[in-house]
């Protein structure tokens, strides 16, 4: 049977993406092509990302790892023309969760995403120019989604004085 055209495009990005960074991507039963590349390289990977094709950077999201002192920082590039969605993940220090940002490839499409990690992980993004927050205007916490954050604590200590009924309940 012979291959689709979909399928030859994805069979030679694999190949390239394998021969250039040394990993083995996998093609999910959706078609996505995944990438796992280690934290020195996914900076070329994201610019030999945009250099094949992929145009547009859908999502950007981040996985805490507490136990293991990292984030995994996954980006949705997609390829319009060549009717691909390629994933690249990598993980980084938590500690110091620092990478460069991808508005010089991708532009406000990315830079809003980067924002938004910034504000509830902690992640920052070198090069964006504005890292503001989003949601959490006048928040004096730490950064939110961390798995580490105990909001029960938090609420406790932010808001109710001692003695409340209301931090009792939060207690039990």
């Amino acid at each position: 049977m012979a291959a689709t055209e979909s399928e030859r495009r994805r069979a030679e990005l694999l190949e390239r993406i394998g021969s250039r960074f040394g990993v083995e991507p996998r093609v999910a039963d959706d078609g996505t092509v995944w990438v796992a590349v280690g934290e020195q390289e996914l900076g070329d990977c994201l610019a030999f990302s945009k250099r094949e094709g992929f145009d547009h950077c859908s999502a950007i999201s981040v996985t805490d790892w507490p136990e293991e002192e990292a984030f995994e920082l996954t980006y949705h590039l997609w390829s319009y023309d060549q009717k691909l969605l390629l994933t690249v993940k990598s993980r980084i220090d938590r500690g110091k969760a620092a990478v460069a940002s991808a508005i010089p490839l991708w532009g406000p499409s990315a830079g809003i995403h980067e924002r938004e990690l910034h504000e509830l992980f902690g992640v920052e993004f070198s090069g964006n120019p504005d890292l503001a927050p989003l949601f959490l205007e006048n928040w004096g916490g730490p950064p939110p989604f961390r798995k580490d954050f105990d909001w029960r604590a938090y609420v406790r200590e932010t808001f109710y004085e001692e003695g409340d009924p209301r931090e009792q309940s939060y207690r039990d």
